[in-house]
């Protein structure tokens, strides 16, 4: 529902007849992503520590951007994203006489986002954006190290360990000379709590994480402008 509200709200953006200059183009950047996660895990006792993930490939988007004057615009497009978290102490239950015991969980998934937004200030300079996005995981990994070693590793193809989509509200600054600096949220949860794996166990019941992240790219302007000016 907030998706659809959002779109509305661009759509009726868009159609606002405007008394200045207008421009369209299409702007294109490959993010470095440094990641977090807000953790809650109700079957430790330990407090979860999210250890910050680099993720400097691969990321890539293209925008279509739509200035409707010099201080106002708004943006569509696509991306392609490396997304998910460190997990420092995630525990493992015993078997038999084994008691609990804790690794470190590498998660991350590749997923094709759609973002749309809007932004405001000198937009030849410095302004702020923000927006929403929805996005779709298809390449999902998952690695366990114990001690330091890498001790299992899991891949998967649109894997059902994940929710089908992860959505968030993002927002950032742009910077003269195409630095740019983004943060977002994700209020899905990363893992589907209801997956049961081959033996019959529930590996993300009880674990609640929604991913965030700070973005640094340099904005690359292909400047292609589908309609150079438009007054009326």
């Amino acid at each position: 529902m907030n998706f659809f509200f959002f779109l509305l709200i661009f759509s009726t953006l868009f159609a606002v007849p405007g008394h200045s200059q207008t421009k369209s183009y299409i702007t294109s950047g490959a993010e470095m992503i440094f990641s977090f996660a807000s953790i809650k895990d109700s079957r430790t006792a330990a407090t979860p520590n999210s250890l910050m993930r680099w993720a400097p490939v691969l990321n890539l988007q293209s925008m279509y951007n739509h200035d409707l004057s010099t201080k106002a615009g708004l943006f569509a497009g696509i991306a392609l994203r490396n997304v998910g978290y460190i997990y420092d102490n995630y525990m493992v239950t015993g078997q038999g006489t084994e008691s609990n015991y804790y690794v470190k969980k590498k998660f991350r998934s590749y997923n094709l986002g759609v973002p749309v937004g809007i932004k405001i200030g000198n937009l030849d300079k410095v302004f702020f954006y923000a927006g929403y996005e929805v996005e779709l995981p298809f390449l999902y990994k998952e690695k366990t190290f114990d001690n330091g070693d890498k001790v299992d590793k899991i891949t998967g193809w649109f894997s059902p360990r994940q929710e089908m989509f992860q959505h968030g509200f993002l927002a950032g600054i742009q910077f003269p000379h195409g630095l740019n600096l983004k943060f977002k949220y994700y209020l899905s949860e990363f893992h589907n709590q209801s997956y049961t794996d081959s033996q019959g166990n529930k590996p993300y019941s009880g674990l609640e994480s929604h991913v965030f992240y700070f973005s640094r790219f340099p904005r690359w302007d292909t400047q292609k402008r589908f309609n150079s000016a438009r007054i009326g």
